[in-house]
């Protein structure tokens, strides 16, 4: 018998979060991102899945880009990072990837390359993020330097990136758009605004073209419970069973480090799951977990293979019987606060010994 751990993406969940994602927008057109595996999901399969219905996909770098060739999507694909070397940027041409450019070095890799046709180049902008992007009082300069090279496509796009846009109440994403807006108004040109949490929470940030991310894999990322919240339907679930029981007394504890005692005559579960597959360490006793579709709380440390749980006031638990770690009926989110993080790295952190189901 296999080891009964594995992870179920839904395909379908996958497509209706997209539609959703447009609904949300119906003036934009909007990018499916699958970078970094696609949070996690499969990007070949995941794109495979979306290539009807999205235009354009996002990944971080030309490796991810490439692999989604090989796979036969042949949408457009934005390198959102840009090249990492020069070279690159010949092979972008090539397979038909748009460029982000968001430093000097890269706007000179995209004039002095040598292209077998002109390249879509889009432009970050720095508007208070200060990770990746132009300066705004720099912007018009290289701007005008890509407008009239012969390697540059003739409809350039400007992009910038929302720091707190999750944060609902945060007028900072107020001030990136205006100074974005500013920056640009005077060039005509297509903008690309909104992530996830601007798709949903900020209106008048969409654009152009919007980013949708994690809104994607049927989670929201805003603070607070939203009305648009309410078309996303999870697209993961992490998923074992139990594999051993045992009764312990009050005053016994459990796991490594004995982090957690009982209080009274307990039973505790077994499961086959842990952070060698991408469950969280740092889970805190009391995160929540299913069994048979009822809460119970884990305890103890999560170790490299397996975790525990007080099933106690579970009646008739077996040995085999179904967990469910996040999904569906147990939003990762939730699992993620309970380990001092986010569902973006819960989902992206699944290592590959968990075995992926696919259903459509």
């Amino acid at each position: 018998m296999a080891r009964p751990s594995y992870m179920a993406v839904d395909l379908a969940a996958l497509i209706d979060n997209y539609q959703w994602a447009c609904s949300l927008a119906p003036k934009s057109q909007t990018m499916a991102v699958v970078k970094a595996n696609a949070y996690g999901h499969g990007a070949t399969r995941c794109a495979i899945a979306l290539q009807p219905y999205a235009p354009i996909f996002g990944v971080a770098c030309i490796e991810e880009a490439l692999a989604l060739r090989k796979a036969g999507i042949h949408k457009p694909i934005v390198l959102l990072e840009g090249v990492f070397s020069a070279d690159e940027v010949a092979v972008a041409a090539k397979q038909d990837f748009w460029v982000m450019v968001e430093d000097p070095t890269q706007v000179s890799a995209v004039l002095n390359a040598t292209l077998p046709k002109p390249i879509t180049v889009w432009i970050k902008v720095d508007t208070g993020m200060h990770r990746l992007g132009l300066s705004p009082g720099n912007v018009s300069g290289y701007y005008q330097q890509l407008l009239i090279s012969d390697n540059v496509a003739t409809e350039i796009v400007f992009a910038t990136h929302f720091a707190s846009a999750d944060e609902t109440n945060n007028d900072f994403t107020k001030h990136q758009l205006k100074l974005l807006t500013d920056t640009v108004k005077s060039f005509n040109t297509p903008l690309s605004l909104a992530n996830s949490p601007a798709i949903m929470a900020w209106p008048e940030a969409h654009s152009d073209w919007n980013r949708a991310g994690f809104m994607l894999y049927g989670n929201s990322p805003l603070d607070v419970d939203h009305p648009s919240s309410k078309g996303l339907k999870p697209v993961m679930g992490m998923y074992s069973a139990i594999t051993s029981l045992r009764e312990i007394e009050a005053g016994q504890a459990v796991g490594y480090a004995q982090t957690w005692h009982a209080k009274r005559t307990s039973i505790i579960a077994t499961v086959a799951i842990g952070y060698g597959d991408g469950y969280p360490r740092n889970a805190a006793s009391g995160t929540p977990v299913l069994v048979n579709g009822k809460r119970v709380s884990l305890v103890g440390r999560v170790s490299m293979d397996m975790i525990t749980l007080d099933v106690t006031d579970l009646p008739a638990v077996k040995i085999g019987d179904p967990v469910c770690l996040w999904g569906k009926d147990l939003n990762i989110n939730e699992v993620a606060r309970h380990s001092s993080t986010i569902g973006y790295e819960l989902m992206t952190r699944v290592t590959q010994r968990l075995p992926i189901r696919y259903t459509h």
